[in-house]
């Protein structure tokens, strides 16, 4: 069992964000729904919380009512190695959300994700300050990253 597990807490969509996570993310799965019984303010049978794992890993979202919102000081980071990585994240996880710069995004939920390629940290750490810097300039004028044209930046 994993130490660390991220908590997300929804208004009432625990159970359709842990569905939609785990149909984007292969190795994933829902593990367990706990629902509310009567006398709940809520009606009985409604989802209270959802454990559910993304790439093997645990996450727990909690269905805590209106008052708890979601903010772009924490983030799920996703590593992508190829463009289609990329492009397939970007596309399913940012229908009905709204698309951020730099790669980030928020879903319909208003969770938020950081989209990158793996190539992305290697060239903005590169020794060279030149080429870092032209990767940075492209990187902060594109929403979705795109690995080829970072690639031509970092060639110059």
């Amino acid at each position: 069992m994993q130490k660390i597990t991220t908590f997300l807490t929804f208004n009432n969509q625990a159970e359709e964000a842990a569905t939609m996570y785990t149909s984007i993310f292969r190795d994933s799965a829902i593990n367990t729904v706990s629902r509310y019984g009567e006398g709940a303010p809520v009606p009985a049978g409604t989802a209270m919380s959802v454990t559910f794992q993304l790439f093997g890993q645990e996450f727990f979202a909690l269905n805590g009512g209106p008052h708890f919102t979601f903010s772009e000081g924490i983030s799920l980071f996703v590593d992508c190695e190829t463009q289609e990585e990329v492009d397939t994240y970007w596309q399913k996880l940012s229908e009905g959300g709204t698309p951020g710069p730099c790669g980030w995004l928020k879903d319909k939920f208003g969770v938020s994700w950081q989209i990158v390629p793996s190539a992305l940290g290697r060239m903005l750490g590169d020794k060279d300050p030149e080429k870092s810097k032209r990767v940075m300039q492209a990187m902060l004028k594109m929403s979705k990253l795109d690995i080829k044209t970072l690639e031509e930046a970092y060639a110059g």
